[in-house]
């Protein structure tokens, strides 16, 4: 027979019932006091030391009663080891032109600065690959280091058409070289990490974060000034902050690994966020050919030339004696004397339409089939339009070096 206690209300009341009770405060009690205390002191929590996780490291520094107590806690992640491993392959360069002063102390004058990435160190020498643009005009060239020191250095050679150039210059006192990614095998959303000078050296070795945001990107430029497109850049796409500076700077992968070339910027005011690289797999084969040679040594035609599209209709009609439904193509300027083009027979005022059998609607469709599908030395057949007839023409590629 059970044991119970007799309420007020004549109700009995179970008295094991009020013993559990009171061990489950006493439970709930001691629980409380555990917590205050490894969380005044969570050095006595079981397993913690000093590094209260994977990747950050805490230091506490004891100040006086009725102060804030300070705590240091060091972090580091995947990005800030990349950037540890890449961040001094990543320079400055500085374009020295000419002053136009005639009171100038200094001969040269900095005109623009620019990034660029140790990539080679043999020999004695140092090369480092940036931007075309960064470069180009420059008298003198000025390389920054990491650690402050200014080196001079000379343009090994530079290509107009995928916005790479190379420089060189005194290897002594440097260890860090950039490693090589694939940047075939990147994907969207994929982390990338831009590393350079925004806006001078002012901001040097800036890093800013983002991702993949496309690949195999084609962006228009303008190579002459002339504000009519010349080619198509093919390019990688990154929302991480690309400034005027960062060109010619790193765009590393997770792993530390350079991936890009940073290029260019879209700038209009209704675009954010919207950065390019020359992916590095493009950007290799023209940077040993830069390196080797001093220059790109592509195939040439012979032949200066502009789009039928900025040709006038009349024009179209009165000189170029173009059938009606011929709205696109190529028109030969000029023909150099002695290249390939001369000896086949293509005159001025020609209108390219067709070469190996793939319509060509511009001048940037040329480029691209001469520069990308054809070697030097190989036969290329063109058809083109003359008086209204519609003509084919045969020829070997030349170097364009050899067209002066």
């Amino acid at each position: 027979m059970g044991y119970y206690d007799q309420t007020p209300n004549g109700r009995r009341r179970s008295k094991g019932g009020r013993t559990f009770l009171a061990g489950l405060g006493g439970v709930l009690v001691g629980a409380l006091l555990i917590w205050l205390l490894f969380n005044s002191r969570p050095d006595l929590m079981p397993g913690n030391s000093a590094q209260t996780s994977q990747n950050q490291t805490e230091t506490v520094e004891t100040s006086e009663e009725g102060q804030t107590e300070q705590r240091s806690v060091e972090v580091t992640n995947d990005v800030t080891e990349a950037v540890e491993i890449a961040d001094d392959t990543v320079v400055g360069i500085t374009n020295m032109q000419a002053g136009s002063d005639f009171f100038s102390e200094s001969p040269n004058q900095a005109v623009g600065t620019g990034s660029g990435v140790i990539y080679k160190n043999e020999g004695g020498t140092a090369f480092v690959v940036t931007n075309h643009h960064v470069v180009t005009g420059a008298t003198d060239i000025e390389v920054t280091m990491p650690d402050g020191a200014k080196k001079a250095a000379t343009l090994v050679g530079s290509d107009v058409w995928t916005d790479l150039a190379v420089l060189s210059m005194d290897g002594e006192g440097i260890g860090d070289i950039a490693e090589f990614g694939d940047s075939d095998v990147l994907k969207q959303g994929e982390t990338v990490i831009a590393i350079g000078n925004p806006l001078g050296l002012d901001f040097y070795g800036s890093v800013t974060t983002g991702v993949v945001s496309g690949k195999d990107r084609a962006v228009p430029v303008d190579i002459d000034g002339d504000n009519v497109i010349d080619w198509q850049v093919d390019v990688l796409q990154t929302d991480a902050a690309i400034n005027p500076g960062n060109s010619g700077g790193a765009l590393i992968n997770i792993s530390g690994q350079l991936i890009g070339i940073n290029s260019m910027k879209i700038n209009a005011a209704t675009a954010e966020g919207i950065g390019f690289a020359i992916p590095i797999n493009t950007a290799i084969p023209i940077i040993e050919t830069l390196e080797s040679e001093g220059q790109m040594i592509r195939p040439a035609m012979g032949i200066t030339l502009m789009d039928l599209n900025e040709v006038p209709q009349m024009y179209r009609e009165d000189t170029l004696n173009l059938p009606a439904d011929v709205t696109s193509g190529v028109v030969v300027n000029s023909v150099i004397p002695d290249s390939g083009a001369a000896e086949a027979g293509l005159q001025e005022f020609d209108v390219i339409v067709e070469m190996d059998g793939e319509p060509i609607d511009g001048s940037i469709a040329l480029r691209k089939h001469l520069y990308e599908e054809k070697e030097i030395g190989e036969t290329l057949q063109v058809k083109a339009y003359r008086d209204g007839e519609l003509l084919e023409f045969e020829f070997e590629l030349v170097d364009n070096s050899s067209l002066q």
